[in-house]
């Protein structure tokens, strides 16, 4: 099933939460909304499933306008942040609630639930009621409430958030392996970037209420369409740097520092004739020495993290502040001399407006 938005538009009152949204989502796609909080993705997908109405714009299932059907005959189902299971019921007749609404036969609905509690390994549980599961547990519950009916799509508003962070990790595994073998359409919420990036086929970042970029995930780490998407993808964070093309010293130069520029960054810039930018450069494309480098910049160690496998170290050049990121085995104690080396080839720039040059 195909999820097309056309210009969705969302207001409450003065507050335009959803501003001129369109999307594709193709036949069996899992898109990702990733945004911060208040973004307007939570709204899109509501609009989606029916629980808010658009204040404009088209919402189109397979080509048809759905806009004016009610939740029940969009043939979606939604699964919440907060798993919304019923605490009265049993995990088998919360499972079979679906069925049991569309007056399915009782021999059918005990066949799905036993099906679908197997694929989601939850048979154990049928019998108890959500007080007794684990919030593990309750997830695979709701997901199984959605999977029991075949709907036409799935629509995700956060369903890990409120799990531990070892847990999140093997949910989303199960959930990514999940999508690729029922092949249904999905489109998840989050606004944690390794979800989006992990999970989704094609991922859409909003801010404010518009659509920055929707891409394949890939894409939108290594050609970020503006400083907004390039600051929230990635971490530690891009960093960046404001300063200004010295064409004569072929360089970028900074009040503090000026790095010298690849071939194909001049001629671009000569042609543009720009002068005011700001670079973008992810912390794995800066190398951190102890030891003087050969061309490097002298630096300080203003903080070091270490993260077991890699060390994030963070960096003063007089008022600039960078991150770099390090082998695991790196060392250093804070105001340290250090040297860096900057891939040229790797930078990302923008203008002042934040677009990407």
């Amino acid at each position: 099933m195909s999820i097309a938005l056309h210009r969705l538009t969302k207001s409450f009152g003065v507050a335009q939460v959803v501003d001129d949204l369109s999307l594709q989502i193709d036949d069996g796609e899992f898109a990702v909304l990733l945004g911060p909080s208040g973004c307007g993705k939570t709204t899109t997908l509501r609009m989606i499933a029916g629980l808010e109405s658009a204040t404009s714009g088209d919402i189109l299932i397979d080509g048809e306008r759905v806009n004016d059907l009610p939740p029940q005959r969009r043939d979606v189902a939604m699964v919440f942040q907060s798993y919304a299971l019923y605490p009265h019921m049993t995990v088998a007749e919360n499972v079979a609630y679906p069925l049991r609404v569309r007056k399915m036969d009782r021999d059918q609905i005990s066949e799905q639930v036993q099906r679908t509690a197997a694929m989601l390994e939850i048979k154990a549980l049928l019998d108890r009621r959500p007080r007794d599961l684990s919030g593990g547990e309750r997830q695979r519950v709701a997901l199984a409430r959605a999977i029991v009916r075949h709907p036409r799509a799935f629509l995700m508003d956060e369903p890990l958030s409120n799990l531990d962070a070892k847990l999140r990790l093997q949910m989303r595994a199960e959930l990514k392996h999940l999508q690729q073998q029922l092949g249904t359409t999905t489109v998840y919420v989050t606004h944690d970037q390794a979800e989006a990036m992990t999970l989704g086929h094609r991922v859409a970042v909003m801010d404010q209420g518009k659509l920055q970029q929707f891409d394949a995930p890939l894409t939108i780490y290594n050609e970020p369409a503006n400083r907004f998407v390039a600051g929230f993808v990635g971490s530690p964070t891009m960093n960046f740097v404001d300063g200004e093309i010295g064409l004569a010293e072929r360089r970028f130069v900074n009040p503090q520092f000026a790095l010298p520029l690849t071939e194909s960054q001049l001629d671009r810039f000569q042609r543009m004739g720009m002068k005011q930018v700001t670079m973008g450069m992810r912390p794995e494309h800066i190398s951190v020495s102890l030891g003087e480098l050969s061309g490097g910049q002298p630096a300080s160690v203003y903080v070091t993290e270490l993260m077991g496998n890699e060390t994030f170290v963070i960096l003063e050049i007089d008022t600039t502040r960078l991150v770099a990121r390090a082998p695991g085995e790196f060392r250093a104690a804070t105001s340290d001399r250090a040297w860096l080396k900057f891939d040229m080839s790797k930078a990302h720039w923008f203008d002042q407006a934040g677009a990407r040059i």
